[in-house]
């Protein structure tokens, strides 16, 4: 009895050695293999090691698109080795906006069935092309789908996920009330951009805009809650002129006693924004019936800031836009056009009853 013992006992040595990190033919990869259920002869579960290794991984770790379109983000696993049989995996993609806040799920699939979630619902799928294919497509993008994507592949015990960051061109602009400078608490500011297609923009779209060089001294909410400004030309009445340029930044303010201006973020029309040729000039009104009219709607500040951006609309006449707002996008500067750099130049909120051209914007994209 005594062999026996001392001879299970080594055996029992020997094993520990195998699956220890002692042992240099087994490397400690405990948390990347898979462990599945069997049933022992007393009918009890069991975990057993069967030695798959899952991968999973995007072919790109960020995607451009365009505001209405559609965007594939890429992910797929696989197994090494592999699998003599198609295993049934759950697939989540999940979302974490670039305002920040919360990782919220997008879409869950388990084989052929899948749930979408929230505002995902019913603009997403997976694509499953082919084997191990989890790539998200996404269809009518929204101006706030912008953010982290991360894909998690969930086999048993084991889990691995590939993050993919989906990002829209576009441009920022500042916007104020109506009445004037500081007039827009953090919920109307949210409020003021929707109105004018578009959504509060993030820091790190106002921070790209700085580095195109925008110089904004008027502070603005931006989407997480926190108001900064601009400033490429350092001056005194802009946190002073020894100050290095940059991105100036309050101190984190509660969101609804505090009034400030707002920086709102536009990108890619579906559309085209145009001039009205018209014999006379209107008063707000008339604009609106005129581009009624003409099969369009006046347009509106973002859209306005986009087709400047991205469309290269240069006009020197002064319009209505859909908020009572009169300005006009200039790519060339030239005499008479305002100061000499490209902007979109504004004359505020005259009365309705002034006179002035229109700005239109048409869905379609025939030519004018």
């Amino acid at each position: 009895m005594m062999m026996i013992w001392c001879f299970q006992t080594v055996l029992l040595f020997i094993a520990h050695l195998v699956l220890s990190d002692w042992a240099p033919a087994a490397p400690p990869t405990q948390n990347s293999f898979f462990y599945s259920d069997y049933l022992n002869e007393s009918g009890n579960n069991e975990l057993h090691f069967i030695g798959m290794k899952l991968y999973v991984d995007s072919a790109e770790q960020s995607v451009l698109s365009v505001r209405g379109g559609n965007a594939t983000l890429q992910c797929r696993f696989w197994y090494e080795p592999a699998p003599s049989s198609p295993r049934e995996v759950r697939v989540k993609w999940s979302w974490l906006p670039a305002a920040g806040g919360q990782e919220t799920d997008v879409i869950v699939a388990f084989g052929t069935r899948f749930r979408s979630f929230g505002d995902f619902r019913g603009r997403v799928q997976l694509r499953q092309d082919f084997p191990g294919d989890a790539a998200l497509v996404l269809n009518k993008l929204w101006l706030n789908d912008t953010g982290r994507y991360r894909c998690t592949v969930v086999d048993g015990l084991e889990d691995q996920s590939a993050v993919v960051h989906l990002e829209l061109p576009g441009v920022v602009f500042p916007y104020q009330h109506p009445h004037g400078r500081y007039h827009l608490s953090f919920l109307g500011a949210q409020q003021a951009c929707k109105e004018q297609d578009s959504t509060v923009a993030t820091i790190t779209q106002l921070f790209q805009c700085w580095k195109e060089g925008m110089n904004w001294c008027n502070a603005g909410w931006l989407a997480d809650g926190t108001v900064q400004y601009p400033i490429t030309q350092s001056r005194e009445p802009c946190g002073g002129a020894r100050l290095a340029p940059g991105v100036r930044r309050y101190d984190r303010l509660h969101l609804y006693p505090n009034h400030y201006d707002v920086f709102c973020f536009s990108s890619l029309l579906q559309g085209r924004v145009y001039y009205l040729q018209s014999s006379h000039k209107m008063n707000l009104t008339e604009a609106q019936h005129a581009c009624q009219e003409d099969g369009a709607e006046i347009a509106k500040v973002g859209q306005l800031y986009s087709a400047w951006k991205f469309t290269g609309l240069d006009r020197c006449d002064a319009g209505w836009l859909a908020d009572g707002s009169v300005r006009y996008p200039i790519t060339r500067p030239r005499s008479n056009c305002g100061p000499s750099e490209p902007g979109v130049r504004s004359f505020g909120f005259p009365p309705p009853q002034h006179k002035h051209g229109v700005y239109c914007y048409k869905l379609d994209t025939e030519s004018v």
